[in-house]
C-alpha cells in the first residue's frame, strides 16, 4: 500500500470515528443538558420561555382530502372536468384531486392558485382586480393571479387554500374552491 493511500485511509477512519463519537454524545445529551444548551443560546438562564414560541392551525390531511373532493363534486355536479389542489399555511400541497378528463395544465394552475390564495388570504378573483395597481404582483413566483383559488381561514387568519382549475371560467373555478372550503367544519 503506498504512503498516500495509508494516509488518506487514516484520515477517513479518523473523521468516521470522531463523527460516531460525536453522534453518541450528541444523542445521548441529557433533557438538563439540551436545556441549558437552549439557555445558552437564547442568554436566558431558565431557557426560552412561552412568550418564545407560537401555536399555529393547520388542516389535516382528511380535513383537506374532504374539502377536495367536495369540490371536485361540486364541479362533476356541473359537468365541469378540474383538478383540485389544497395547500398549507406556507404553500406546500397537502392534496390534489386530478379529475377524469381534466386537462394537464389544470393540475399546476390548480396548485398556484390554492398558494396564491393562502399567500395574500383573499381569493384569487379579488387579487386579479389588484393587478390593475400592481402589475408586478403577477411577477412573484409561484404565483396565478387568476379566479379559482380562496383561503381556508381559521380565526381570521389563513391556514390552508384550496384552488380549482379546469373549468371555462375563473369563476367557476372559485365557486367550485369555495364548495371546498364549505365542506370543512361540516
Amino acid at each position: 500500500m503506498k504512503t498516500r493511500t495509508r494516509v488518506l485511509t487514516g484520515t477517513a477512519l479518523a473523521v468516521a470515528l470522531g463523527a460516531g463519537a460525536f453522534g453518541a454524545v450528541s444523542a445521548s445529551a441529557s433533557p438538563a443538558a439540551t436545556t441549558a444548551q437552549a439557555a445558552a443560546v437564547s442568554g436566558k438562564k431558565d431557557g426560552p420561555s412561552d412568550k418564545d414560541f407560537t401555536t399555529t392551525t393547520h388542516l389535516t390531511v382528511d380535513a383537506a382530502t374532504r374539502a377536495a373532493q367536495a369540490a371536485l363534486k361540486a364541479a362533476a355536479a356541473e359537468n365541469q372536468k378540474v383538478t383540485v389542489a389544497v395547500v398549507d399555511r406556507n404553500g406546500n400541497t397537502i392534496v390534489t384531486l386530478r379529475g377524469d378528463g381534466a386537462g394537464p395544465q389544470s393540475y399546476e394552475s390548480a396548485q398556484r392558485k390554492a398558494f396564491t390564495a393562502v399567500s395574500w388570504n383573499a381569493p384569487t378573483s379579488v387579487l386579479a382586480g389588484r393587478l390593475a395597481q400592481t402589475p408586478n404582483l403577477k411577477d412573484i413566483p409561484g404565483t396565478l393571479f387568476l379566479g379559482g383559488g380562496t383561503p381556508v381561514q381559521a380565526n381570521g387568519a389563513p391556514v390552508a387554500g384550496i384552488g380549482v382549475a379546469g373549468a371555462p371560467s375563473g369563476d367557476l373555478d372559485e365557486k367550485f374552491a369555495k364548495a371546498g372550503v364549505d365542506a370543512l367544519g361540516k
